[in-house]
């Protein structure tokens, strides 16, 4: 157990910092750094029953949402975010608490 640990670590340690912040990008005098929101997961198991056949399995995945970047120029350093990312991320948690809100008030209306 404790090799596939290592190995999982090893896949993935530079997705730390390096995918939330990218390497910054200047061009023509402005410098650009990326910003991503990342989550990795990963999960295992094993049957050791009775049986002289044990099963076993594993599996992992990630995903990366695109936030924005840092722009840094003569005026300063600001954020800039990627509206279709804030979008799509946005309208989902809109329509959970819409619903939230309209059972909440169907509640309290008995």
């Amino acid at each position: 157990m404790a090799n596939l640990t290592l190995q999982l670590a090893d896949a993935v340690k530079g997705a730390g910092v390096r995918s939330v912040y990218g390497e910054p990008i200047e061009l023509d005098g402005v410098t650009l750094v990326p910003v991503a929101l990342s989550q990795f997961g990963f999960g295992g198991g094993s049957d050791t029953g009775d049986t002289d056949e044990a099963a076993g399995g594993g599996g992992g995945g990630a995903f990366n949402i695109p936030l924005g970047a840092y722009v840094r120029d003569r005026n300063g350093i600001r954020f800039e975010p990627n509206v279709i990312s804030l979008l799509a991320v946005g309208i989902p948690f809109m329509w959970v608490a819409g619903k939230a809100l309209a059972r909440v008030i169907r509640a309290l209306k008995k």
